[in-house]
């Protein structure tokens, strides 16, 4: 029972060993297809203690052994308890994880070895992911260090999001400081109170870059109230955010979300770069206004980048948490025709984005954050079907989207038609590292 497996990482030991080392590399390595989610990181490899939350409130104690640390070739942690929510999960018996590194002719051998009485065959899924995310994140710092980039003090809004929560750990790993810009009393010396009517004056003091992602979800029924609310998270926040850049020492870039969506609902088989007209449509109208929003630090001299965002692929958000059930019960099926063009990223490919948008001085204005491959929608529940091993033999009519999401929603969202190029990324030579449908969701999944 148990399982070992190792892989070889073409980076130094030392490096290896220091990532691992670091806030974020838990967050960065628990799939996002397993039921827990990261509550507290070990504060120290040697004899720290890492919780992770479980369905239920139940609650997963990892605990650091002193004895057994040996940096930078191992570390383990051993399953403990912390309270009676920790008591349950003890039934699993003993459970010790140990992590070794080693060199290796090409890199540093990484090595896993789980103690337990759970079967290979249930563990292997989840460490071909966490290598395959170790390695993938390696290579991303890597690239950005040749780039010349050194450590940054970079400030997120949106930072407790889906994309927000990914970045913050991807970022400190890679040796960052992140510092979430947040609505309620400041917590902790990485966090900073911002009212985004009134953000304070002193909000960007010492502050290498800003990262904008906060705003409300466009999910729901398109009601008048619905719209105001995605609007309003978006404009005006985001210009003052933009004023305040543009009159404080802050010197940049100034990196804002933005959306495909400014391409229109409905714009065929036409292949839509940076350069493409806007289209039509509520989405489109918000897109537009909410990268205006940012001509205050655009014209005091900051570089602005508007990250124009695909449908993001994760099973731990967004559509793909949504329709994972259905499909996996047999119930998934094309929506409509099946022929609307879907434009998606992984959303660790869109982690790279954002990361490139802070080092390369290239990138400006509008970004398409899209995978190199669109997919007609057809061919997306085919590729979800066959990763999860289920049929999709029940199409999805129009019908099924208007009755949640009113016409208008399921005109913009479930039914839109956008073929969209990363044509400024592809022409910088940009690595993907999912820029196939099929491998993106296998990887999210955990059938990869």
């Amino acid at each position: 029972m148990g399982i070992e497996i190792e892989t070889v990482v073409d980076h130094p030991l030392t490096e290896v060993f220091d990532w691992h080392s670091r806030r974020g590399a838990m967050r960065r390595l628990v799939p996002p297809w397993q039921p827990m989610k990261v509550v507290a990181e070990a504060d120290s490899l040697a004899d720290g203690c890492a919780v992770l939350a479980l369905p239920g409130g139940l609650r997963w104690v990892a605990q650091h052994d002193p004895t057994e640390y040996d940096p930078p070739h191992r570390f383990v942690d051993v399953l403990s308890s912390r309270g009676p929510r920790s008591w349950p999960p003890r039934l699993v018996g003993h459970w010790t994880h140990t992590h070794e590194f080693g060199e290796a002719p090409s890199g540093t051998r990484v090595y896993d070895r789980i103690d337990a009485p759970v079967p290979a065959a249930a563990l292997r899924p989840m460490f071909a992911y966490r290598h395959r995310q170790l390695a993938d994140d390696l290579a991303a710092h890597r690239d950005a260090r040749e780039a010349g980039l050194t450590p940054l003090t970079v400030a997120i809004t949106g930072a407790t999001g889906l994309v927000g929560t990914a970045l913050s750990a991807f970022l400190t790993t890679g040796g960052h400081r992140v510092i979430r810009l947040v609505r309620h009393a400041a917590q902790s010396q990485d966090e900073r109170q911002w009212d985004p009517d009134r953000p304070a004056a002193h909000l960007l003091s010492g502050v290498d870059a800003v990262v904008h992602l906060a705003g409300a979800s466009i999910a729901g029924r398109f009601t008048a109230g619905h719209k105001e609310a995605v609007r309003d998270s978006r404009i005006g926040p985001t210009r003052r955010l933009a004023e305040l850049a543009a009159a404080s020492a802050f010197q940049g870039p100034f990196i804002s979300a933005s959306a495909i969506g400014i391409y229109g609902y409905d714009r065929g088989d036409d292949l839509l770069s940076e350069e493409s007209v806007r289209g039509d449509g509520f989405l489109a109208d918000v897109c537009a206004d909410w990268e205006a929003a940012t001509a205050p630090a655009a014209a005091a001299g900051l570089r602005v980048v508007n990250v124009r965002t695909g449908i993001v692929q994760s099973a731990g958000g967004g559509t793909l948490r949504l329709l994972r059930p259905l499909f996996a019960a047999g119930l998934g099926g094309r929506v409509g025709s099946g022929r609307q063009w879907l434009s998606w990223i992984a959303l660790d490919d869109l982690l790279d984005v954002y990361y490139r948008a802070l080092y390369d001085a290239r990138l400006s204005g509008p970004v398409n954050a899209v995978a190199p491959t669109p997919v007609r929608n057809a061919d997306y529940t085919k590729a979800l079907a066959s990763v999860l091993r289920r049929p999709a033999l029940l199409p999805v009519p129009s019908l099924g989207p208007r009755l949640l999401l009113g016409e208008q929603g399921s005109r913009e969202l479930a039914e839109a038609d956008q073929r969209v190029a990363a044509t400024k990324l592809e022409s910088l030579g940009h690595r993907f590292r999912h820029p196939g449908i099929d491998g993106a969701l296998a990887h999210e999944l955990g059938h990869g």
